[in-house]
C-alpha cells in the first residue's frame, strides 16, 4: 500500500469520529489547496526548496502552505507559487 492510500485510509477512519470530522471540515479549503499545491509541485518534479527558490520565498513557507495550516495566505503569495507551477489561483464565494 502506498503512502497516499495509507493516508486516505487513515483519513476515512478518522472521519468517523464526529469531533475530528467537524475540525477537518472547518479546514477543508486549506487542505484542498494544500493537496493541489503538492500535486502541482510533484508534477513539476520540484522539491519544496526548489519551489521556494523559484518563487522567491522560503522552504518553511512552502511547507506551511502544503500542511494546510497556513490560514492567512495572501493572493499575492498564491500568485507567486502559481506562476512557478504554471497555474492560476481562483477564489470564489459559495452561498449556503
Amino acid at each position: 500500500m502506498t503512502k497516499t492510500k495509507s493516508a486516505q485510509a487513515l483519513l476515512k477512519k478518522e472521519l468517523k469520529n464526529p469531533a475530528f470530522k467537524k475540525a477537518y471540515e472547518s479546514f477543508s479549503e486549506e487542505y484542498n489547496l494544500a493537496e493541489e499545491v503538492i500535486q502541482l509541485r510533484l508534477d513539476a518534479d520540484m522539491t519544496q526548496s526548489e519551489l521556494a527558490k523559484k518563487a522567491h520565498t522560503s522552504q518553511p513557507a512552502i511547507s506551511r502552505l502544503e500542511s494546510g495550516s497556513y490560514t492567512n495566505v495572501s493572493m499575492a503569495f498564491l500568485r507567486k507559487i502559481g506562476a512557478v507551477l504554471g497555474a492560476t489561483p481562483v477564489v470564489h464565494f459559495k452561498t449556503s
